[in-house]
């Protein structure tokens, strides 16, 4: 190499990069405790009782407390951000539909996939372009418990 270090950054990808149809699958998954759910339930200003009495939770239909869906979806986004959009986002536009199948309950993992479904160059800004992605998380047995359709402004590749 000539005396010279290679250096690689750690980034997502850039426009160019997502193809329409990949999965990709993000790891690790993150387990979530009471703590967890207690911290992002008051830190949110979300005083449920499904979230943060243990008593009243137990007599209600799932049994317990559940992991604040909030708590679910940011988590799911975010596991995403080291693979795809590190440093190569450059706003979040919107999502078009979140649905929760299964409920999260302390203890649980959130797994988390992306699924890439389109991708268009913008028409207004240079340089730049849409995807359209859709995360879905899943436990630790395989119930989906988060779905999330997201578009995000992505830059394209710089010219060096």
């Amino acid at each position: 190499m000539d005396g010279e270090e290679r250096v690689v950054t750690q980034r997502g990808l850039w426009f160019e990069e997502f193809e329409p149809g990949v999965v990709y699958r993000h790891a690790p998954g993150r387990t979530f405790g009471e703590a967890d759910n207690t911290l992002f339930s008051t830190l949110t200003m979300n005083p449920q009782a499904l979230h943060l009495d243990a008593d009243w939770s137990s007599r209600q239909p799932f049994g317990a407390r559940l992991i604040n869906s909030m708590m679910t979806l940011a988590t799911l986004v975010g596991l995403s951000v080291d693979q795809l959009t590190q440093g190569t986002i450059v706003a979040n536009l919107g999502f078009s539909e979140v649905r929760f199948p299964a409920p999260m309950y302390a203890g649980d993992t959130l797994l988390a996939q992306t699924r890439v479904l389109a991708t268009r160059p913008s028409a207004s800004r240079p340089g730049e372009g849409v995807v359209t992605l859709e995360h879905t998380g899943h436990n630790q047995h395989g119930a989906v418990t988060a779905v999330a359709v997201r578009a995000v402004m992505m830059r394209m590749t710089p010219d060096e």
